[in-house]
């Protein structure tokens, strides 16, 4: 959208911060045609490691917006997850099957996180109705009756600017303006700890099992991981005596990574990154304020032994977009918005307590092999489903609201879950099929009449035989049909289509295609007539308060 003279720029969708978060709301924005400006701090790509894993259910949001194979070049698949000692003596390993791989990709996934950024930047570049800046600082966000206002500072032009939205995102991290702003607070969930992170990159092979380390050790509590062809994650718990600057050199840190480096008789180390991090368990009391959202860091932080950090915030988007595009369509009301907390909350919630309880049997477990098995294995048994998620990269089922349809005293109904990605005939896979829109799949017939009423609500169709995966996937289900959400996840599921496929939402808005590169799509027109003159007028009151407007 481009900028008038005297005129206050009005986009249908602002995100504050051009992370993971931030920048996947934006390509999932664009596949429906919705127009957008990106508003980040940094004018190129943060170049400092920080998340190093996500699961296959993230994955499969990267492979949705066509990064699938540019991902596989800058990931390494992990084979899973060994308990071990303070001299690295296995207590017990958990070995990932690499053939069961459900939604189409491999369960566990090691990269560096500025060449994930790379990748989606560059996406984001050759992405029509995306709108990018960087080297801007949002100093503040807030609704008005019309629609949310964005005020921040451009470095480049060394002046305060105004944009307004009918959606705000504040994907904006640990420290955001925008939680700030709507006056969010996070809530504590029980674990701060200090630790060290060192990355070190060799060439040297340093002979270890190919998977993560978590060094169960009440002393010196650790994880190792293996990133890449050539580098190294180390993270240590700081003892209350220590600071990260006493580990700012190669000498300093070598100590530490002597244990994993006993076989190599010269690896050449460098250092990458040494820095010191407090791990918090914290979720905001506000996930929403009318038109202005958190995703991400910014509603919630979880300390990273398991790996879901980085993929909570993707899961925000992929959750919320799908809804605001049906909004801002008019195919759902306003109130729709708000299953985005009731689905996300309780969701990040059990993934945070299923990270302290590991950091728990890490940090307290013992320095002998004959202690650890006595304390930390007692621990993994007692908390529900914590060894299940050692081994299996599901995450819970979504709570019950108004598009998870979840049957009262039903543990095996699929409602709340999502649907695997199973190759299907033809060679393609469930997310080929249903490309962003609803989907019904049924094992049981269809007759004529429901497929045109399916049709007729935008929803694709998929027929499969009961001795299919898919097939199989609905039987254990006790379920013969379910609907399947742009996100995935199952709205309902029965043994009847004809008590199913009437309840699919009516959202035509949601099987609009991305607009060619240079065009914007039809919603973002629709939306750019109805706010025009809103615009004009905040213009207008913007310039009588002597206001500098662009």
């Amino acid at each position: 959208m481009g900028t008038e003279q005297g005129r206050i720029e009005h986009y249908p969708v602002a995100i504050v911060g051009a992370g993971p978060t931030g920048m996947t709301a934006a390509l999932l924005l664009a596949r429906y045609g919705i127009e957008c400006l990106v508003l980040d701090r940094w004018e190129k790509v943060y170049p400092q490691p920080r998340a190093v894993h996500l699961d296959d259910e993230v994955y499969r949001i990267l492979a949705d917006l066509g990064l699938g194979d540019a991902f596989a070049g800058i990931s390494r698949p992990g084979r899973g997850l060994r308990l071990v000692d303070s001299a690295i003596a296995t207590l017990a390993e958990f070995d990932r099957d690499p053939a069961r791989m459900p939604h189409g990709f491999p369960p566990a996934n090691m990269f560096d996180q500025p060449d994930l950024e790379v990748l989606l930047r560059s996406r984001l570049a050759s992405t029509a109705g995306v709108r990018m800046r960087g080297g801007c600082e949002v100093l503040d966000v807030a609704n008005t009756p019309e629609h949310a206002r964005v005020r921040y500072f451009a470095a480049e032009a060394s002046e305060t600017r105004t944009v307004t939205a009918n959606f705000v995102l504040g994907c904006d991290g640990a420290n955001s303006v925008v939680r700030a702003s709507i006056g969010a607070r996070m809530r504590d969930l029980g674990l701060e700890q200090r630790w060290l992170v060192v990355d070190i990159a060799t060439d040297a092979d340093l002979g270890q099992w190919d998977g993560v380390h978590q060094v169960c050790d009440r002393e010196r509590a650790a994880t190792y991981m293996r990133i890449g062809a050539a580098r190294y994650r180390w993270e240590f718990r700081l003892r209350d005596d220590e600071s990260a600057d006493q580990f700012a050199t190669l000498d300093a840190i070598e100590p530490l990574l002597s244990p994993w480096l006993r076989e190599v008789s010269d690896p050449h180390l460098t250092l990458i990154r040494s820095a010191g991090y407090t791990f918090r368990a914290q979720v905001v009391d506000r996930w929403r304020d009318r038109r202005i959202f958190l995703l991400g860091d910014a509603a919630h932080l979880t300390p990273p032994f398991i790996g879901q950090g980085m993929g909570a915030g993707l899961r925000d988007a992929q959750n919320l977009i799908w809804k605001l595009v049906a909004v801002l369509g008019a195919a759902l009301p306003d109130a729709a918005l708000d299953s985005y907390r009731t689905e996300r909350e309780p969701h990040v919630r059990s993934m945070i307590a299923l990270a302290v309880a590991i950091g728990w049997a890490m940090t307290c477990g013992a320095t002998t092999r004959t202690l650890a098995c006595k304390w930390v294995w007692p621990v993994l048994g007692r908390v529900r489903g914590l060894e299940a998620k050692l081994t299996d990269s599901a995450t819970p089922r979504l709570t019950r609201s108004m598009f998870v349809a979840r049957r009262a005293f039903r543990p095996l109904d699929l409602a709340g879950s999502l649907c695997p990605n199973y190759l299907v005939e033809g060679g393609r896979r469930v997310d080929d099929i249903a490309a962003g829109r609803f989907l019904f799949v049924a094992t049981a017939p269809i007759s004529r009449q429901q497929r045109t009423e399916l049709d007729r609500r935008g929803a694709a169709v998929l027929a499969v035989s009961a001795s299919s995966e898919l097939g199989e996937w609905l039987r254990r289900g006790r379920a013969s049909a379910a609907i399947v959400r742009p996100d995935n996840t199952v709205l309902a599921a029965s043994r009847s289509v004809s008590s199913l496929h009437t309840r699919v939402p009516s959202c035509p808005t949601l099987s609009t295609a991305p607009a060619d590169r240079g065009r914007t799509g039809p919603q973002t027109e629709v939306l750019r007539r109805q706010h025009h003159s809103q615009a004009a007028e905040s213009s207008a009151r913007a310039r009588s308060a002597g206001q500098e407007s662009v």
